[in-house]
């Protein structure tokens, strides 16, 4: 038997208070006590204990030198990293947490130094909800803010008075609207004239984040890049979006005015998520029609997810086409995700091309809506092509939800799987229409098609249609829509173990739909869509505020 060294080490910690001017100058007066016994600590201070191999061991010094395992612990610290706790990144990163927190405050003194202050114009419909908060406009001094308030008093509803008091207290109540003033450094000072946001359609990019895409990526304007790369937008624009077949795709092809194009190249990897933000805002009936163009070159890997959100409580009409080109060997995940007024129309129209051996998750759900239709067409173009096709949705009161699907099986050696399910409450109405194709030439296709729906009153209506074409004898494919009320069994097994029926009911409907948020390949959006859904089904007032998915 061989003979080890190993290092016993016993950890004692004790939480004092000290008073100082300082962090850093707090440590050292704790040392100077310390030193001087003012602070002992015995065995009922002790921690936890570690047992490991000693870092003289020669079976460690001889591993330390091998440089495949020099590797290998550095892809486990990148796999890792992300799960580390923010005390420990600190500790990692800086040794202790003063000394975190005396480079922290030399780096806020160096941007002070080199970024012009700003002043910045909130403003909030309630008071007392911070969260709720829109920027108005940034300011280059206190005077051209005061200035521009001037200008909108009578639309804000200011009085001299609420402006001198906004000019000394930097906070004032209109009579409707309330507004906030704050102070922060930017990047950039902002014009002396704030810019007002497009009145129409249109990508703003006043706001992206500071994390860089990968070389080669394109990701904003489609209004823009069609400009700086036209044999680009050229080759792709409205090539799976036939205006002769459809309507709305031609109607949304003629008017609209800007949309998103994402482009990703040949083997590259997008590591980070992408968010994007629809936010429907205007003072009367509004209608717009958006456009999201989205290429990924053969090799490449990439995520994104859309959030529609409509801030003012009007009558909207918005159309959206998406096209999505997916290269051989490709992996995307497109998630869209739906929170809108009950006043608001939404139309999409989502058009899919995947090439060999390919894989894409599209995955749709709308958490609160008015009317939507959503048409997903997909071609599996390549063979070993891969499709995962799921929606959930959550309605109540009078909404509407229409989900209509195709998955066409143009070549041999594909799979589709399709999951849609509906929680219906009050008078909502629900609907799914799946078709899945499989062409002559397509044999050895595997396609499963589910829809499960669930009725939670007698006045709600479910309408399914499940589909199948095969004209290919050598195929795997199956089928299946159910629709049905919660199990009393199951709630009266619950309600006999002491948990209230209203409680007991959330409960079900939340594992109901709990299949559907599981099919997310990206943990961040998986962890906040539990928050949010079991906030939906308790009725309260969601946004996705604060939402750091892709951060």
């Amino acid at each position: 038997m061989k003979k080890y060294r190993i290092a016993i080490e016993e950890t004692l910690r004790k939480v004092v208070e000290i008073e100082a001017e300082t962090p850093g100058l707090a440590v050292c007066r704790a040392e100077d006590e310390y030193n001087e016994e003012k602070h002992v600590l015995s065995a009922d201070n002790f921690a936890g204990a570690d047992i490991a191999l000693s870092t003289d061991d020669s079976t460690v010094m001889e591993t330390l030198e091998d440089v495949d395992f020099i590797g290998y612990v550095q892809r486990r610290f990148e796999e890792c990293r992300e799960s580390i706790s923010v005390e420990d990144k600190v500790r990692l990163a800086f040794g202790s947490f003063d000394n975190a927190l005396y480079e922290f405050g030399e780096y806020r003194k160096e941007a002070a130094r080199n970024r012009p202050q700003v002043y910045l114009l909130y403003r909030s419909d309630a008071w007392h909800n911070r969260s709720s908060m829109e920027l108005i406009a940034p300011f280059s001094s206190l005077e051209n803010m005061m200035e521009y308030l001037r200008r909108k008093k009578k639309e804000f509803r200011l009085t001299e008075s609420d402006l001198e008091e906004f000019k000394n207290n930097r906070q004032t109540k209109g009579r409707d609207e309330n507004y906030l003033y704050e102070s922060d450094y930017l990047d950039v000072l902002p014009e002396q004239e704030p810019e007002l946001p497009p009145k129409d359609d249109a990508f703003y990019d006043k706001a992206l984040p500071k994390s860089h895409l990968p070389e080669g990526v394109i990701f904003g304007s489609l209004k823009e890049v069609a400009r700086q790369h036209p044999e680009l937008v050229k080759k792709y624009y409205g090539k799976l979006a036939d205006t002769s077949k459809d309507g709305v795709t031609a109607f949304n092809t003629t008017f609209a005015q800007d949309g998103v194009i994402f482009y990703v190249p040949k083997n590259v990897v997008v590591e980070k998520p992408i968010q994007l933000v629809n936010i429907l805002r205007a003072d009367v009936t509004f209608m717009v029609n958006r456009r999201i163009l989205i290429v990924l070159e053969d090799g490449a890997q990439a995520r994104l997810l859309i959030c529609d959100h409509a801030m003012d409580n009007v009558n909207f009409l918005a159309t959206q086409v998406i096209e999505v080109f997916a290269g051989e060997n490709t992996v995307f995940d497109l998630y869209e995700l739906e929170e809108t007024h009950t006043s608001t129309v939404r139309i999409s129209n989502l058009y899919v091309k995947q090439e060999a051996n390919s894989n894409v998750l599209l995955n749709g759900m709308t958490l609160h809506n008015g009317t939507t239709r959503n048409t997903t067409e997909v071609l599996l173009a390549g063979e070993g092509a891969e499709i995962n096709l799921c929606g959930m949705a959550i309605a109540d009161k009078n909404q509407h939800i229409d989900n209509n699907t195709s998955i066409d099986h143009a070549v041999p050696n594909c799979t589709s799987n399709e999951l849609f399910k509906y929680v219906l409450d009050d008078q909502s109405i629900g609907a799914f229409a799946g078709l899945v194709l499989v062409r002559p030439d397509a044999q050895h296709t595997n396609s499963q098609q589910t829809n499960r729906n669930l009725c939670a009153t007698r006045d709600a209506r479910m309408y399914t249609q499940p589909q199948l074409e095969i004209y290919a004898d050598d195929v795997k494919c199956s089928h299946g829509a159910t629709v049905g009320q919660l199990d009393e069994g199951a709630l009266f097994y619950m309600r006999s173990r002491g948990i209230a029926e209203k409680e007991a009911r959330l409960l079900l409907m939340f594992a109901f739909v709990n299949e559907v948020i599981d099919t997310i390949r990206l943990e961040a959006l998986k962890d906040r869509l539990h928050l949010l859904v079991e906030k939906r089904f308790r009725g309260e007032l969601n946004r996705c505020q604060g939402c750091a998915i892709c951060k």
